[in-house]
């Protein structure tokens, strides 16, 4: 069976008959139009952004200039996080039932965790990065995203499931990756809420944020092995599907290396937190459960790369999909970087530059066409039939 989707920034239409301005925003009929289908599968393009700062903030290569690249992305996430939020504002005001009308698109309300995981990417940016310019300011600001992309995070990763099982019309193929948005929130609030811990003034308090961490570590994890589950099925049984929808493939990623890099951030944080033997037992699954994970995340990451190039010989179109290609590659550099530095093994420090350099070259393809599709108009403009094979 064939679902034809309507979905905002999923791919370029024919173009209106009056063009914008100066050739910008040709493809729309007016400007005031780039805000209709603004989409929460925007702030994908945060995510994808912020990581870049933060992987190249612990990269464990001494390159002169890297921490300035790194400040001045960070900087760059912060601008677009702001102005998407604004952008985001003016889409429910004056299209509010577009707006909630998201949720009902079994596809694109699963992009609704992406901003929660946006605002805790640029906010863990802020604590290690934005220090150096806004002082402690930076911790505050860095608690504000944290506390709100976690609610978000966690109603995400309840709402959609609770919509995908009640009210979506889903059929027996349907998994992609892009079911795992929803629940990856509360693993990203598990990684960068370790960073906090030390920032928390009572012992108590430091010990409740280090359990909270480790349960919204659980959420996520159950839940995304039992949807990756269901992403490898779908695939060996209906195939990878349409090639707009391929890029989706690598979120996958996305939990498996936020989860490593979660892992050793909690296991560095519980030795000053929990008593003996509890912290030698974080140390240990951090070790324990990192190095075989990253092995499947490599194994998959390889799977995706080969997938994408098959889909690619036949035509990849450009999709706000293609921001699928930044931050779940920016995690496993995250994680492997976390690996490299608790088992002090070149060979992972070495995999982590050649990950990092993945996720540039990507980070800057990906943007430059955004951009460009931006600036026509396309990306705001719904495709009226883009037809997704999801199952026969």
């Amino acid at each position: 069976m064939t679902q034809i989707l309507d979905i905002a920034g999923a791919g370029t239409v024919g173009r209106a008959e009056r063009p914008g301005p100066f050739g910008l925003l040709k493809e729309l009929e007016r400007p005031g139009d780039v805000f209709r289908d603004l989409g929460p599968n925007w702030f994908a393009s945060v995510m994808g952004t912020g990581i870049v700062a933060n992987a190249a903030a612990v990269l464990p290569l001494q390159v002169p200039g890297l921490r300035g690249f790194a400040t001045a992305v960070w900087g760059l996430a912060a601008a677009m996080l702001l102005g998407l939020i604004a952008a985001w504002g003016v889409h429910w005001a004056r299209y509010p039932e577009r707006a909630r009308g998201h949720a009902s698109n079994p596809v694109m309300a699963q992009f609704w965790g992406a901003p929660a995981m946006a605002l805790m990417t640029v906010g863990a940016g802020t604590l290690v990065l934005g220090r150096g310019l806004i002082g402690p300011a930076a911790v505050g600001i860095d608690w504000v995203l944290w506390l709100a992309g976690t609610a978000l995070g966690l109603v995400t990763a309840v709402w959609i499931p609770y919509l995908m099982m009640t009210r979506h019309d889903i059929e027996a193929g349907d998994a992609f990756g892009g079911w795992l948005m929803p629940v990856v929130p509360p693993m990203v609030s598990a990684a960068t809420g370790a960073l906090l811990i030390p920032h928390v003034g009572s012992a108590q308090g430091r010990l409740t944020l280090l359990l909270a961490c480790y349960a919204m570590f659980g959420i996520s994890l159950f839940a995304s092995v039992i949807i990756i589950t269901q992403v490898w099925s779908r695939l060996v049984t209906h195939k990878p599907g349409a090639a707009v929808m391929v890029p989706t493939l690598w979120i996958v990623l996305g939990p498996l290396g936020q989860s490593v890099t979660a892992a050793g951030n909690l296991g560095s944080q519980a030795a000053h937190v929990l008593p003996e033997p509890y912290a030698a037992g974080a140390a240990v699954f951090a070790l324990l459960y990192g190095v075989p994970t990253w092995g499947f995340a490599m194994m998959w990451l390889a799977l995706a790369a080969a997938i994408t190039v098959r889909t690619a010989r036949r035509g990849l179109p450009f999709a706000l999909t293609w921001w699928s290609f930044t931050f779940p590659v920016g995690t496993c550099v995250t994680g492997t970087i976390g690996l490299a530095a608790r088992c002090h093994v070149d060979v992972l420090r070495g995999a982590s530059v050649l990950l990092f350099a993945l996720l540039l070259a990507a980070w800057l393809v990906v943007a430059a066409r955004t951009v460009s599709g931006a600036a026509a108009g396309q990306l705001f403009k719904p495709v009226a039939a883009i037809s997704r094979a999801l199952s026969t």
